[in-house]
């Protein structure tokens, strides 16, 4: 499609419109009303590289955070493939959302900074294993509580499923 502009210009539409926009994801963060549980929404996701995720805090008591494992942010031990770049979304209030592209293929794990200790965590597989550059650094549990390692679903469930888990408990 070419649209004229004012002056005889001419521009074309975006790239990404042109050829079909790249995927995005919703993962929300929520609550219950007490605020007694948080989650994310779904709290396991395959996607394919490139994908875009868009965390949106649909809780209205909470504000949340979604953060990448890594040793830039907060010197975490690193939980996302050594080629992907981490990610702090910062605090989002109720209806507000952060996106981040995940270009590397592997298994990523984040957080919510405030409620990582009442097991508000997640993981992302990216591709597939037989993928070049395939990286899974979930093995290492030093730096992660036991509330947190119970809430995240297996890379392997996470491939075969798809999709886990739209509640805590689901």
């Amino acid at each position: 499609m070419v649209l004229t502009l004012g002056g005889g210009a001419l521009a074309t539409l975006t790239m990404a419109a042109r050829i079909g926009a790249a995927a995005v994801e919703v993962i929300e963060m929520r609550g219950t009303e007490r605020g007694d549980r948080v989650w994310f929404a779904p709290r396991g996701l395959a996607v394919a590289t490139g994908t875009t995720l868009r965390f949106v805090n649909l809780d209205k008591g909470n504000s949340h955070t979604a953060t990448a494992y890594h040793p830039a942010l907060f010197d975490r031990r690193r939980r996302i493939p050594a080629g992907a770049q981490p990610w702090d979304s910062d605090f989002l209030l109720p209806d507000e959302s952060f996106e981040v592209t995940l270009t590397a293929p592997g298994v990523y794990d984040y957080y919510c900074l405030p409620h990582e200790m009442a097991g508000m965590a997640g993981r992302i597989v990216v591709g597939d294993p037989a993928d070049p550059g395939w990286e899974d650094a979930s093995s290492d549990t030093e730096d992660v509580s036991p509330e947190v390692l119970a809430s995240l679903p297996s890379a392997e469930d996470i491939l075969a499923r798809g999709r886990i888990g739209t509640e805590l408990d689901g």
